[in-house]
């Protein structure tokens, strides 16, 4: 790590056992100046870097951004990442790819190199640097839900979570023919419709997809009635029940692990899409009050899960520009309102109780208020332009 990293001192004795029985990545070829962290901390990679030593065992966040020499700008590109389930005193072996900006955790498989470096670890040991444990305890309550198998199964096939989706047209074109169907490009959109239609439609290239539980878009059964239309929107217990069947049926506690993985790719990661997600499973899970019958092992964890959460964020954070209303707060609310209801288990209704009074200390949120409906916006369009 460069110097001046800010890790905390240790004792010898302490460092000594850390060193041999936690586990190791040995990062070669990483460029310095490259911004390379674990978990909660992240560093400026220094001329002798050479890798991460005395990891305590446990799921864990490798991440690192590629960063242009200062002679070209010194631009810091975008965030790349991997989770990483290590045991006591294992040994990894990673090399920079300079040409994908990477690192190619290939050699790993190599069980020969792996070995003649775990023989001379006490050589390597001057350029490594030390598990950041001053953030340990903080990583630990932002994971303690996720687990390795639930990890593996959400981040993509590639095994890398990237801050920007890598992405390729859905048609090639690869031939005249087919270029010449598309839309003409040579004159002024009429429209922002006809802007829209313009655009190449993209897809994920394959593999770099995150693997997330799929929300119904429909809240309710088929052949629902208006009014069980009606219920579902207000009570999402249906579409919750549909997630928790479809993906996590044998242990429903998972999508807490799912909710952990979500957030914990956006707050470190900076991948917004998983942010998005992070909203839509608590909005569903904020709003399934029969489900908070069925699931009180569930709730629980859930306040324990958003308390170490919402730890992290600034509480403006959720305010919308545009309406000023904070997706946060309303929220919440209704998840308040719903653990307050009859047939509600006592401990969980009590927590709650608990949980809305800390945030309203802390936050000065004010879950009491009605929260009445957005005014319209008026948004003025270029001279000429229309809205089909």
């Amino acid at each position: 790590m460069a110097a001046g990293s800010g890790s905390v001192d240790m004792d010898p004795d302490v460092a000594r056992r850390r060193f041999e029985e936690g586990a190791t990545l040995v990062l070669l070829g990483v460029p310095q100046g490259t911004e390379l962290g674990i978990d909660c901390k992240s560093w400026q990679v220094g001329p002798r870097f050479k890798g991460v030593k005395m990891i305590p065992p446990g799921l864990h966040f490798l991440h690192y951004c590629s960063v242009n020499s200062p002679s070209c700008g010194g631009e810091v590109g975008p965030k790349t990442g991997l989770f990483l389930s290590l045991k006591p005193r294992d040994v990894l072996l990673a090399n920079w790819d300079p040409k994908e900006e990477v690192l190619d955790f290939s050699a790993s498989r190599d069980e020969e190199e792996v070995s003649r470096i775990r023989e001379n670890l006490r050589d390597l040991d001057p350029h490594l640097g030390p598990y950041p444990y001053e953030v340990m305890r903080k990583w630990v309550s932002l994971t303690d839900r996720l687990s390795e198998e639930v990890a593996s199964g959400l981040q993509p096939l590639s095994g890398r979570v990237c801050a920007f989706s890598d992405v390729v047209p859905e048609l090639q074109l690869r031939h005249t023919k087919d270029r010449a169907e598309q839309p003409r490009n040579d004159s002024a959109c009429q429209s922002m419709r006809e802007g829209l239609d313009r655009l190449p439609r993209m897809k994920p290239r394959e593999g770099t997809e995150m693997r997330f539980s799929v929300i119904p878009e429909k809240k309710y059964p088929p052949g629902a009635t208006p009014a069980e239309i009606t219920q579902c929107s207000l009570d999402q217990s249906y579409a919750l029940e549909a997630v928790l069947q479809r993906h996590h049926q044998r242990q429903p506690l998972n999508l807490l692990g799912e909710l952990q993985f979500a957030f914990v790719c956006f707050l470190v990661g900076n991948v917004y899409e998983c942010f998005e997600h992070w909203k839509s499973l608590l909005a569903l899970l904020c709003r399934s009050e029969g489900a908070m019958r069925e699931h009180k092992e569930l709730y629980l964890g859930l306040i324990g899960v958003l308390y170490h959460q919402l730890g992290e964020i600034p509480p403006d954070f959720f305010v919308d520009i545009v309406s000023q209303s904070n997706f946060l707060t309303s929220t919440l609310q209704d998840f308040f309102q719903s653990a307050g209801a009859s047939g509600v288990d006592g401990t969980l209704r009590k927590r709650a109780e608990k949980f809305k009074a800390h945030l309203t200390k802390k936050f000065r949120w004010d879950f009491e208020a009605d929260l009445d409906e957005c005014d319209p916006v008026v948004v003025e369009l270029p001279e000429g332009v229309t809205v089909d």
